[in-house]
C-alpha cells in the first residue's frame, strides 16, 4: 500500500482471502455496475429493492453457514445492533461477554430490560449470570439471549461456543455469535467458528459480515427462516433504508462462489498466519491467547513509547500495522495488531520478524523514550 507517498507492507487490512482485488471478483463488480449501475434496486427491500440476486445470495450463504435461511444487511455495525433491538423486548434479558465488540456493546445499551455481562471466555461466569437471568424471566416471562464473538477481534481467542452451547442443557436460553472474523476463515470449508468447533446445530442466531473475507460492503444474519422473516420486518434499520446496490450483490455472489471452490486461498492465509504465529514465539514474543488468524504482539511500554514504535516501523522500516493501547488493554502495555492474508508472502513474514526483533531490542535499552525515531 502507498502511504504518504511511501511503499509499505500492511499487516492492517481485513483482506483475509485476498479477494479485494481478485482479477473474477473485479471483474464481476465492473460487468454489474456496467448492466446496472450504481442506484438500483431503488428501494427498501419489502417496497422495490429487492432482486433474484438477493433472494439468491440469502440461499447461497444460508446453505454455506448451515442455516434455514438467511437476512441481508446494508451494514455489520449498524446491522447487528439493530438485529439485537428488534430480537429482544423489555421482559427479556440479555447476557454477553465483557470482551464483546463495540458493535455488540451499543446494541445491548439499546435493551430496555435486563442486561447481565460475564467474564471474557469464563463459563463459570456466564454460568453465574445464567443464573440470574433465569430467575428474572420466571418473574417477566421474557426469555434469555447470549452473545458472544466467533472470535474476538482484538485478542484472536475464539469465543467458547461448544462450551456454550452445552450450557443449554442446564438453561433456556437462545444463542447469537458475531462471527465477523470467522466467517470465510475458520473451519474446515470456511463457513465459520461454529464450524470449527462443531456446533453448528447449537448456534441459533449466526451473524457474518463482507467486510472481512469477503472484501465487500454489508453484512448478513442466519438463522431459521421463522427468525429472519420476523427480522425482515422488525429490523428499523433495514426496514426504512434502501436496499444494497445490485454491484454489490452480485459482486458478493462471485466473492461468496470464489470463497467457495478456492480452498488454497483459506490455506494460504492459514500457512501465513502459522508462519508469522510460530516466528514470533520462537523470537520471545507475547502473542496472548490468540487461537485464530489474528496475531497480537504485547511489549511492555507507555504512550510515548507506542508513538514512537509506530512512527519507526512506518518511516524506517516499511511496515504499516495497527497499534492498541489503554482502556482497551491494560495500561503498561502496548499491542501490535497483525492481520495476515493471503497475499502476504514468507519473505514478508522474515521481514517483520527481523523488523519487531530490532523495536524489541531498542525498547528494552530505552530508545523510544530518548528521542523521535525519523530517520533514526
Amino acid at each position: 500500500m502507498m502511504f504518504r507517498g511511501k511503499e509499505h507492507l500492511i499487516w492492517s487490512l481485513n483482506n483475509y482471502l485476498g479477494l479485494a482485488n481478485h482479477p473474477e471478483v473485479r471483474k464481476a463488480d465492473t460487468d454489474a455496475t456496467a448492466e446496472y449501475g450504481l442506484a438500483y434496486p431503488m428501494g427498501a427491500r419489502m417496497m422495490s429493492g429487492n432482486s433474484n440476486h438477493h433472494e439468491a445470495l440469502e440461499s447461497e450463504l444460508a446453505e454455506f453457514v448451515g442455516k434455514q435461511d438467511t437476512f441481508l444487511l446494508n451494514y455489520g455495525y449498524q446491522g447487528i445492533m439493530s438485529a439485537i433491538d428488534a430480537l429482544i423486548d423489555r421482559h427479556d434479558v440479555i447476557v454477553y461477554d465483557a470482551e464483546s465488540h463495540a458493535c455488540i456493546i451499543d446494541g445491548v445499551r439499546l435493551h430496555q430490560g435486563k442486561r447481565f455481562v460475564y467474564t471474557h471466555n469464563d463459563m463459570e461466569s456466564l454460568e453465574k449470570q445464567l443464573e440470574r437471568a433465569t430467575r428474572w424471566v420466571a418473574n417477566t416471562g421474557g426469555a434469555i439471549l447470549v452473545i458472544t464473538e466467533g472470535v474476538f477481534g482484538m485478542s484472536g481467542a475464539q469465543g467458547k461456543l461448544k462450551d456454550i452451547v452445552d450450557l443449554k442443557s442446564k438453561f433456556n436460553f437462545r444463542l447469537l455469535i458475531d462471527d465477523a472474523h470467522g466467517f470465510g476463515t475458520m473451519g474446515p470449508t470456511g463457513a465459520g467458528t461454529h464450524e470449527e468447533q462443531g456446533c453448528i446445530e447449537g448456534v441459533d442466531i449466526y451473524f457474518g459480515t463482507f467486510a472481512k473475507s469477503m472484501a465487500g460492503i454489508g453484512a448478513f444474519i442466519a438463522s431459521t427462516e421463522e427468525i429472519t422473516n420476523f427480522l425482515r420486518y422488525n429490523m428499523r434499520s433495514q426496514t426504512f433504508a434502501k436496499s444494497l446496490p445490485m454491484p454489490m450483490v452480485i459482486g458478493l455472489r462471485k466473492r461468496l462462489e470464489l470463497l467457495k471452490s478456492k480452498p488454497e486461498l483459506r490455506e494460504k492465509l492459514w500457512f501465513i498466519a502459522t508462519s508469522l504465529q510460530n516466528g514470533l514465539k520462537q523470537r520471545g514474543f507475547n502473542i496472548g491467547i490468540t487461537n485464530s488468524m489474528v496475531t497480537p504482539v504485547f511489549l511492555q511500554g507507555e504512550l510515548q513509547e507506542a508513538t514512537a514504535i509506530t512512527m519507526d516501523l512506518r518511516e524506517n522500516y516499511g511496515i504499516f500495522c495497527s497499534i492498541v493501547m489503554y482502556p482497551v488493554i491494560p495500561k503498561g502495555l502496548i499491542m501490535l495488531r497483525l492481520i495476515p492474508t493471503a497475499l502476504h508472502t514468507i519473505e514478508d513474514v522474515n521481514r517483520t520478524l527481523d523488523a519487531y526483533s530490532e523495536l524489541a531490542e531498542k525498547l528494552k535499552k530505552g530508545h523510544y523514550k530518548e528521542k523521535s525515531t525519523v530517520g533514526a
